[in-house]
């Protein structure tokens, strides 16, 4: 009889702890609902309160205190900000990003990439020294890694989660931010300093208006003269000295948000940072395609610091009349210091 009047008081209690649960989880439910969420969470919001919201007015109620503020917590700017990033700025790096793979498959299998005129003469020419070359390769590192994270933060939502699951987007989204973060100073300042380092090569000349009336050469007859730097290189550090000056100090702005700025500065800061950023991708796609595949012996210059005396006459005869008496045979390239033709100084051994 003991057990079966415990077994019933045990029922009992059951039933009344279902019943408590089900009555605490109704309010919960409730708020779930998105047509009712306003309501429980802010009593009695009307028109005329979101009005005021809009139109700037402050209120205790809703107002942010913090480094007396004078913003609302609900800020009509906010909205128009992600209006612009969905509805703009995100748009705008699809057609970016997409369109220049989309057209560089097709300028690769349609006309294919450009050989040298000769076969290569086995003499070579210096043309990077082992500072730059090592400046280069630090700064497109810290590029593709920026690139790459900036691209996760913007669109990754969209196409990890329902792959992988949130367990792992969470950890992956956490490490693109802080990588973004962290990384984004560091490439800001050596950039700078790879722009200073080739500034001398990158002034505009008269030449440089035939380079891009032949489109490169892809225009006409012959190679468009050019000198140590040609068109498309000159227009692709300017682009670096503008657009990505802008990207820094936008990113420097988002990175330290405790200077001052106000949540309107951040927001435009966040727009500029991520056009410039999206542009700066798309044409830097453009940027590797030349220098790897798309042209033979364009590569080996930012590898070996060496460039083969045919290379050089195809695509900067100018440079190459000047330093083509500094020519060394190939067997030769690592026995001796050589003396860079384009500033004088002398260079490290390659290797």
């Amino acid at each position: 009889m003991s057990l079966c009047r415990y077994g019933a008081l045990g029922g009992l209690l059951l039933a009344v702890l279902l019943a408590l649960t089900a009555l605490l989880a109704s309010p919960v439910l409730a708020q779930a609902e998105p047509q009712r969420e306003a309501a429980t969470a802010v009593g009695g919001v009307s028109p005329d309160t979101w009005r005021q919201v809009r139109s700037g007015e402050v209120d205790a109620n809703f107002r942010d205190s913090r480094f007396d503020s004078n913003y609302n917590l609900i800020n009509a700017s906010g909205e128009r900000w992600r209006q612009l990033r969905n509805r703009w700025v995100s748009p705008f790096g699809l057609i970016a990003v997409g369109g220049m793979i989309l057209a560089i498959a097709l300028f690769y299998v349609i006309v294919g990439r450009k050989e040298l005129s000769e076969p290569r003469t086995g003499r070579k020419l210096l043309r990077w020294p082992l500072f730059v070359r090592a400046l280069h390769w630090t700064v497109a590192t810290l590029f593709l890694i920026l690139a790459l994270t900036g691209l996760n933060l913007l669109y990754g939502k969209f196409v990890f989660p329902p792959l992988f699951g949130d367990a792992f987007w969470a950890s992956m989204i956490s490490a693109s931010k802080l990588a973004h973060n962290y990384l984004g100073p560091l490439f800001g300042i050596l950039l700078v300093v790879l722009l200073a380092r080739v500034l001398q090569h990158n002034w505009p000349k008269r030449h440089d208006l035939e380079w891009f009336r032949q489109g490169g050469g892809l225009v006409g007859k012959g190679h468009p003269d050019a000198g140590f730097a040609n068109g498309g290189e000159k227009a692709w550090f300017w682009l670096l000295a503008t657009a990505g000056l802008a990207v820094i100090a936008s990113g420097f702005v988002l990175d330290f948000p405790n200077y001052g700025q106000s949540r309107d500065t951040m927001q435009w800061a966040n727009l500029i940072h991520g056009v410039g950023a999206l542009g700066l991708t798309a044409v830097a796609l453009g940027h590797i395609y030349i220098g790897t595949i798309g042209s033979e012996g364009s590569l080996e210059g930012m590898t070996t610091g060496y460039v083969d005396e045919t290379w050089a006459k195809d695509h900067h005869n100018l440079w190459y009349e000047e330093v083509k008496d500094q020519a060394v045979p190939e067997g030769q390239v690592g026995d001796q210091p050589t003396t860079s033709g384009d500033t004088g100084e002398t260079a490290s051994r390659p290797g």
